[in-house]
């Protein structure tokens, strides 16, 4: 269904217009503020209901009461007139008959009338990306699952950093010594074990002493053994029971390897305090790297819930979605696209949304150079739509200009 005529009267800034349109591309010409974009706006203004009257404060001309647009759709004729404040609508059959809500059939039969191609090919990255998204319904909001994800990626973020540095810390470790205990030893207990040692070696000392002493007392007492007889019968007896402890003197230690390990000690607990910090690293290592682990895994499931919720959303053309930064179309941003690729599939996105009334509105239309305009309308004809494109008159002659608020003769 197209628009077979246009008839507007003070609309915005038209005075009496009436355009029987081409059947696939017609262009509006004009001056600057004459009322060719009025022309394209009374379109709106018929079909558009409540979004377009809020889009549009004062439809009425300046300096007059009333005015009307008369679309004739071919199957419907749709009249709509303002007085004042007030609206009113009318839907018609072809055949007269008229219906109770009027603008309920409209909204089953108009799209995205006010989504313009090409004004969607000038806007930022992100206001595309905002413009896709109020045009799809997704089983998710788009902005929650983006803050959640940037709350997780900077989490796993702080923690990769952390996880940098202990590996620095681990890096720069001294080697723990094959047999370092987990405990620092206690010197207080070594000097007691070397204080012990020397007790017994004095003791040892002092009983070789008297051995030594008796074995001299008898060589003495045998030299004189015919004036002491009875203290060779004494020192024999103090022989025997002298060498009796002899033989049940303990083995002494040896006091050097006692020492050794004391003059050791420092670096031993040394070497204890390393293996602890070593182990309290690899620990808070192996957390870390099991945090970023956890981050990671969530972060890969943000992704496929938002992954399941595109493939699930109907977007108005294959091909189309989004990411943070803005509109994507086949994986690769909107914004990398040709001018011919992005009014191709932005003209694409505009026959999507208008199935039914297969009417699509372009202002700002001078943008447009001589390819584009003809891409636009071999697109037209094969898609069968009808395109209206406001441009500033260039003196060509093509389309019908518009001069002061009529069309010019």
């Amino acid at each position: 269904m197209k628009i077979i005529e246009l008839h507007a009267e003070n609309v915005k800034r038209l005075r009496a217009v009436q355009i029987t349109p081409d059947e696939h591309v017609q262009v509006i010409t004009g001056k600057n503020a004459q009322g060719k974009s009025s022309v394209l706006d009374a379109i709106w203004l018929a079909l558009g209901g409540g979004a377009a009257s809020k889009a549009t404060a004062r439809p009425v001309r300046d300096g007059q009461d009333t005015a009307s647009v008369r679309l004739d759709l071919g199957e419907f004729i749709v009249t709509r007139t303002w007085a004042g404040e007030k609206s009113t609508l009318r839907v018609e059959s072809a055949e007269g008959q008229r219906f109770t809500s009027p603008q309920a059939a409209l909204d089953k039969l108009v799209g995205r009338l006010s989504f313009d191609p090409l004004a969607f090919t000038q806007m930022p990255p992100k206001a595309q990306r905002d413009a896709l998204l109020s045009l799809v319904d997704l089983p998710f909001e788009p902005a929650e699952l983006e803050r959640r994800r940037a709350e997780v990626f900077e989490r796993r973020t702080e923690i990769g950093r952390y996880v940098k540095e202990l590996e620095g810390q681990l890096a720069g470790m001294n080697p723990v010594p094959d047999g370092t205990p987990d405990a620092e030893v206690s010197a207080a207990a070594v000097v007691q074990e070397l204080q012990a040692a020397r007790q017994v070696m004095a003791e040892n000392d002092a009983v070789l002493q008297e051995a030594e002493a008796a074995q001299s007392a008898r060589e003495q007492a045998q030299a004189a053994l015919t004036r002491a007889q009875e203290q060779l019968a004494a020192a024999i007896e103090t022989e025997r029971e002298v060498a009796w402890r002899v033989e049940a003197m303990p083995d002494a230690p040896d006091t050097r390897v006692i020492e050794e390990r004391l003059a050791s000690l420092d670096v031993v607990n040394a070497a204890v305090r390393a293996k602890a910090a070593r182990a309290a690293t690899v620990e808070h290592l192996t957390g870390a790297r099991q945090d970023v682990a956890e981050l990671t895994d969530t972060l890969a499931s943000i992704d496929e819930e938002k992954a399941t919720g595109l493939a699930q959303a109907h977007f108005p053309i294959e091909g189309l979605g989004f990411d943070a930064d803005g509109v994507t179309y086949q994986g690769v941003p909107f914004s990398q696209a040709s001018s011919a690729e992005q009014i191709r599939v932005s003209l694409a996105m505009a026959m999507a949304l208008n199935p039914k009334l297969r009417v699509i509105r372009i202002l700002d239309g001078s943008l447009l150079d001589a390819d584009s305009l003809a891409l636009i309308e071999q697109m037209a004809i094969d898609q069968d739509y009808q395109v209206w494109i406001e441009r500033v008159s260039d003196g060509s002659g093509v389309g019908i200009e518009i001069t002061d608020g009529q069309v010019a003769a």
